[in-house]
């Protein structure tokens, strides 16, 4: 059985086609420049090299029948006919409410989504505009949607409620909602089995770090507290968002510069943040050349930036009392030796110090790492995560009637011996030219 994976920006569609029986990838890509012209997609097959063909991709539409096109194609293909896959999955940011766990998608479950949609306007519209071009081109089988909000459904009141009239949470559903949900999910998990603990016996605190950036506080393996909120513009500095701030600043900006709410719903979602302080930079190795060389602004967003994300992994200790280890995923936080020494830099009383040799070797995305001293007490693992994964196993598991809320359920990749073979193949080819990778690979069975 063939699971097509889509997760679906605002100008790119990322895909992982899965072949369950096997457990394994058998193609992965992303349409880059969607709605934006000079679109082209670059297309990965285990065992090949990747390749990357151009079209151009005026909606989301044609980057559907183009990945189909790659996937069924004599020279590219791995399927002979897109009637081989039997489910799509789809990334959908915010489920509010309303979802605790993934679900098949139909027409009140999409309606629900556009409803949601001011709650994320980054991610939740395009995830739709995916869904809708995928459903028009695949409309004989299930899509099911995967929220990134359901992973932290299990947050006490005290950690969701805000302090703000309380008719606004039970009329307007004004409450912290956390996204990351898949990455988060899937580290915390691949995290216990590199401790050697039942998930449901590890606490946890989790550092997703790429344009958007959370921290998550996981105890006895479930999430009680994350950094993003009622959207993903609370919490952490972003590339683009400015994470905690003193709300009149909006208010008393939109009053002096005569803007609207739609105006600074802009400024705040894709105008703050990094690109805010460096006044051009969103990308984190575009910052740190700039730093180097002599740019005092961006200097102070890499400050800013750790600074920040250091005292959320603090009061993330405090909430938990105490922390089995401390994980780095996504883009930054798996391959930024710089933004993690900074984060934990002087958090030694509470047990946590980075060898800096190993963190400085950490820079891959196909294997998971330790880059912990000897005598740290909490561990410091660096996981690629695998979003597209979780939302393969969530698939296949609602097609078998045999799906649950994560507390109910066990994934494959829970098993020690579980093997992301695209991902092995890669590290065996990056270990050629950087064998002393090898010295920082964590392990299920360490030794």
């Amino acid at each position: 059985m063939d699971i097509l994976v889509l997760n679906s920006g605002s100008s790119s569609l990322k895909y992982d086609l899965y072949r369950w029986e096997k457990k394994q990838s058998i193609a992965k890509g992303l349409v880059e420049r969607v709605t934006q012209g000079d679109s082209f997609i670059t297309h990965e097959v285990i065992g090949r090299e990747a390749v990357t063909v151009k079209r151009d991709c005026p909606t989301h539409r044609e980057a559907v029948d183009l990945i189909m096109e790659v996937l069924t194609g004599t020279e590219n293909g791995v399927i002979d006919d897109i009637h081989q896959i039997k489910a799509v999955g789809h990334r959908v940011v915010h489920g509010g409410e309303k979802f605790h766990k993934s679900v098949i998608i139909d027409d009140t479950a999409l309606n629900t989504f556009r409803k949601l949609s001011d709650l994320a306007p980054l991610h939740n519209p395009p995830n739709i505009t995916g869904i809708e071009a995928a459903r028009e081109a695949l409309p004989n089988i299930p899509h099911v949607a995967i929220m990134d909000t359901a992973w932290h459904q299990t947050m006490p009141e005290h950690a969701y409620i805000y302090p703000l009239p309380y008719e606004w949470y039970t009329e307007n559903h004004i409450r912290k909602y956390g996204f990351h949900g898949s990455s988060l999910l899937y580290v915390a998990k691949r995290a216990a089995v590199l401790l050697g603990k039942s998930p449901f016996e590890t606490n946890l605190v989790l550092a997703h770090i790429g344009n958007g950036v959370s921290f998550n506080a996981v105890r006895n393996g479930i999430s009680v507290d994350t950094s993003m909120g009622f959207t993903p513009m609370e919490g952490a500095v972003m590339g683009t968002r400015p994470g905690d701030h003193d709300a009149a600043i909006d208010l008393y900006m939109m009053e002096k510069l005569g803007i609207s709410v739609k105006e600074m719903n802009v400024l705040l979602n894709k105008k703050s943040g990094l690109l805010g302080i460096t006044g051009q930079y969103i990308d984190r190795r575009d910052i740190a050349a700039a730093a180097a060389a002599g740019d005092e602004r961006a200097r102070l967003a890499i400050e800013i930036e750790s600074y920040r994300g250091r005292k959320y992994i603090g009061a993330y200790l405090a909430v938990l009392g105490s922390a089995d280890a401390l994980v780095f995923t996504a883009g930054v936080g798996e391959m930024s030796p710089l933004m993690r020494e900074k984060m934990t830099s002087g958090l030694e009383a509470f047990d946590i110090a980075v060898d800096p040799e190993k963190n400085g070797l950490s820079r891959t995305r196909n294997a998971e790492t330790e880059i912990t001293v000897a005598d740290s007490g909490v561990r410091i693992f660096v996981i690629p995560t695998d979003e597209e994964f979780v939302m393969v196993e969530d698939t296949v598991a609602l097609l078998e009637g045999r799906y649950d809320v994560h507390t109910n359920f066990t994934y494959s990749f829970q098993d020690p011996g579980y093997v992301n073979r695209l991902r092995e193949e890669a590290f065996a080819r990056e270990i050629e030219e950087k064998p002393e990778l090898l010295k920082i690979r964590a392990s299920a069975f360490p030794g």
